[in-house]
């Protein structure tokens, strides 16, 4: 895969240092503008500050690019008809010069492809609700692709226990970042266990260089919870669901815009708290996924 690497992550990358990989459509899709380029800036300090290189993923005029500069995540967050692209959209995207950001699916093959071990995001694709058949794009990459995706646990709109159940079937391994359920997004629990809690980044990394040396294909899924000040219990997100799922209905929207409309729906819905969690898991996983890329450089 013919890949432009930014200057900071050509570097680090040639001095053998620690990169975590940063998807780029909750930039132009899953976040409203300012906070959109706001938190894009800040979730890249974040990286930083722990002492790995971030590497915003996204296509440019046609151009698979890991790591943007500033004025390259302000086209991501600003400009109109960028587009979502998935595996099955790369080609076209790089055929067409369009400037797309990469779903979960995306930043994993090229993260993988660029040999990042890392990448932090929001809330993974999953199972959705209602059509058991409609199974997100990213859970089969994550099944034949060994990287480590610090998430909190699928997007809440999805059907999250189908999605665990998923995972388990696949062979997906999920750790509990300091805690024995997987996360429901904007709550801390969801009633999913996780298969092993861990820690620290070092009981991480440790598991996972093992599944390396072991030759295992599957990702493996480290689910950290929401910041507890942030949290919105599971019944209250719930009901919020139901009403945007509703709404959905009603304006006939489908396809790849039913995550952003409900997720824009819940913003409202809830007054802006669900806008306020979401920024800070984004901040959060960042953190912990520098943690565990500078402790696998360590291991």
């Amino acid at each position: 895969m013919d890949i432009k690497f930014g200057n900071s992550v050509r570097e680090a990358q040639a001095a053998k240092a620690p990169v975590v990989a940063l998807e780029s459509t909750v930039i132009s899709h899953g976040l409203p503008f300012p906070q959109n380029l706001e938190t894009a800036f800040n979730v890249e300090q974040i990286v930083a500050s722990v002492g790995a290189t971030p590497a915003t993923i996204a296509v440019l005029d046609g151009t698979i690019c890991c790591g943007l500069s500033r004025d390259e995540l302000n086209r991501l967050a600003t400009e109109d008809g960028i587009r979502k692209i998935s595996r099955r959209d790369i080609a076209i995207a790089a055929a067409k010069r369009l400037t797309a950001a990469t779903t979960v699916a995306t930043t994993t093959l090229i993260a993988h492809a660029a040999g990042i071990e890392v990448f932090a995001t929001g809330g993974i694709g999953g199972v959705h609700r209602g059509y058991a058949a409609d199974v997100s794009a990213d859970l089969p990459e994550l099944a034949s692709t060994p990287i480590t995706v610090v998430c909190s646990g699928p997007k809440i709109i999805l059907d999250v226990a189908a999605t665990r159940e998923w995972l388990e079937t696949y062979g997906i391994t999920v750790l509990g970042w300091k805690c024995d359920e997987m996360p429901g997004f904007y709550s801390r629990t969801s009633g999913m266990p996780v298969d092993e809690r861990v820690e620290s980044a070092e009981e991480a990394a440790a598991i996972i260089r093992t599944r390396d040396k072991l030759g295992l294909n599957g990702a493996v899924l480290v689910a950290a919870p929401v910041p507890a000040e942030f949290e919105i219990e599971l019944a209250e997100v719930e009901s919020l669901i139901e009403e945007a799922l509703h709404a959905a209905e009603r304006q006939n929207v489908k396809g790849k815009e039913t995550t952003p409309f409900l997720l824009s729906a819940l913003v409202e819905k809830s007054g802006g708290r669900t806008l306020a969690a979401n920024i800070a898991l984004l901040k959060n996983n960042a953190h912990v996924a520098a943690e565990i890329a500078v402790a696998l450089k360590q291991s």
